[in-house]
C-alpha cells in the first residue's frame, strides 16, 4: 500500500480542497495510506526529526509545505515530493502552483467592468502568491489607465496584528475613495473588512472588496460578506494525486508543476457597487442585473429614463468602456459559464436561463468571449465530484 506523508496545513478552504481531490483519486486508483504529522512535531524534534520520521515509516512520497532553507533536506529521502509553493518555486521538486498572473487579472477586469479607476492590492510579503496575483492585477490596471496602489505586510496574526495593522489602518484612511481593492487572499480580505469596521469605512460604497479561494466561513464572518475567485483546487488535487503516482511507479522522473486555475468570482455583498457617476445609466445598469435573462433592448431602456436611444448609448459607454449590448451579453456569458460548473442542467436549459434564445449561437458566442467551447470549458474547470 503506497504511504503519503503530509506535511501540509488544512485550516484553509484551499488545503482542504486540496485534499479532497487526492483523496478522491486514492480512492479511484488505491488503496493509499496518509498520515499528516501533528504541527507540534516540528517544535520538538526540527526538520531533522521529520526526516528521520519519515524513513523510519517508509514513506513513498511527501506533500509538504516546506521553506527553502529545509529542502536539502528533503532530497536524503530520495523519495517524490510536491511542494506547495510559498515564497518561492521549487527547481529540484514539483511545485503545486497556480496561474496568479490570470487570477489577478480576473479582479481587474471584474473591476473595471463596475467603473473603477482607482485600484489597490493588499498582499502577503515576500510569498509569490501574492506576488504574482500582485503583478497581474497591475499589468491589467495598466492597460485600462486605472490608478494603482499597494500595501503588503507579512500574515498578521498573534503579535504582528499589534503593530502591523497600524500601518495597513493608516494605508486604508489615506487610499482614494471609491476605490476597488483586491487581497491575495481571503484572510488578507477579513482583515481589510475588520479594519473598515473600526475605521467606519463603506463596503462596498467606499471599498469594494474582493478575496481569493472561496473560503465560505471567511467570506461570510465578514459583514458584509467579501466577494471570493473560486479556484479549480479540487481537479488541481486530483491531477496532483495522478501525477504523483506515476512518480512513485516510475513512469515518471522529471518533477512538475501542478497549476491551480481560477474560475469564476462568487460574488458577495462586499462588490456590489458600481462606479458610475450617471444616475440615469445607474439605473439601467442596476435593471440589466435584475432583467438579464430576460427578452431585453434599448427601447426598454429608453423607457426607463429620460434619454434617448443615441444619447443613452453614449453615456453608456463613457461610463463604462463598453456598449450595452456587450455589456448585457457579457452578464449573460458570465452566468452560463457559472451554471456549466454548477449545475448538470443541458446546454439548452443553461441557455434558456442566461438569457439565449438562440441556442444554435451560443457555443460560438461563448467561445468569443471564453476562447473555448462550452463543452471544452466544463473539461478544462468542471470537476465530477463537485
Amino acid at each position: 500500500m503506497i504511504k503519503i506523508l503530509l506535511l501540509i496545513d488544512y485550516s484553509d478552504e484551499f488545503s482542504r480542497g486540496l485534499l479532497r481531490g487526492i483523496i478522491h483519486y486514492s480512492k479511484d486508483f488505491g488503496p493509499w495510506t496518509f498520515y499528516r504529522l501533528p504541527s507540534f512535531y516540528k517544535t520538538l524534534y526540527g526538520k531533522e526529526g521529520i526526516i528521520e520520521w519519515a524513513k523510519a515509516w517508509k514513506a513513498d512520497a511527501i506533500i509538504a509545505q516546506w521553506d527553502t532553507e529545509g529542502r536539502s533536506l528533503l532530497k536524503e529521502l530520495n523519495i517524490p515530493v510536491i511542494l506547495q509553493n510559498y515564497k518561492e518555486r521549487s527547481s529540484y521538486f514539483s511545485n503545486l502552483t497556480g496561474d496568479y498572473y490570470a487570477t489577478g487579472a480576473m479582479a481587474a477586469k471584474f473591476f473595471a467592468q463596475k467603473g473603477f479607476r482607482n485600484f489597490a492590492f493588499y498582499g502577503n510579503k515576500g510569498v509569490v502568491w501574492s506576488k504574482e496575483r500582485a503583478e497581474g492585477y497591475r499589468q491589467e490596471i495598466e492597460k485600462i489607465g486605472g490608478s494603482y496602489y499597494y500595501f503588503e505586510t507579512e500574515d498578521l496574526s498573534n503579535d504582528r496584528w499589534e503593530k502591523g495593522h497600524i500601518q495597513l489602518d493608516e494605508w486604508l484612511l489615506s487610499l482614494p475613495k471609491p476605490i476597488a481593492l483586491f487581497a491575495c487572499d481571503d484572510s488578507f480580505a477579513l482583515q481589510i473588512s475588520e479594519i473598515c469596521k473600526i475605521d467606519n469605512i463603506n463596503i462596498p460604497n467606499e471599498i469594494a472588496l474582493l478575496g481569493v479561494d472561496n473560503d465560505e466561513l471567511i467570506c461570510n464572518l465578514s459583514d458584509p460578506p467579501i466577494s471570493s475567485i473560486v479556484l479549480d483546487v479540487e481537479k488541481g488535487g486530483y491531477e496532483t494525486g495522478r501525477l504523483l503516482h506515476q512518480l512513485i511507479k516510475k513512469e515518471k522522473e522529471d518533477p512538475f508543476n501542478v497549476i491551480i486555475n481560477p474560475i469564476r468570482i462568487e460574488t458577495r455583498l462586499s462588490t456590489e457597487r458600481y462606479v458610475i457617476s450617471n444616475q440615469y445609466i445607474l439605473s439601467v445598469v442596476k435593471y440589466i442585473e435584475k432583467n438579464f435573462a430576460t427578452d431585453i433592448s434599448i427601447n426598454d431602456f429608453t423607457k426607463l429614463v429620460p434619454l434617448s436611444r443615441r444619447i443613452l448609448e453614449v453615456k453608456f459607454k463613457e461610463e463604462l468602456g463598453t456598449s450595452i449590448y456587450q455589456f448585457i451579453i457579457n452578464y449573460r456569458i458570465e452566468y452560463f459559464a457559472q451554471l456549466l460548473l454548477t449545475t448538470d442542467k443541458t446546454l439548452l436549459d443553461i441557455a434558456l436561463q442566461s438569457g439565449f434564445n438562440d441556442c444554435k449561437n451560443i457555443s460560438r458566442t461563448f467561445k468569443k468571449f471564453k476562447n473555448c467551447t462550452p463543452n471544452e470549458y466544463k473539461q478544462k474547470f468542471g470537476f465530477e465530484f463537485r
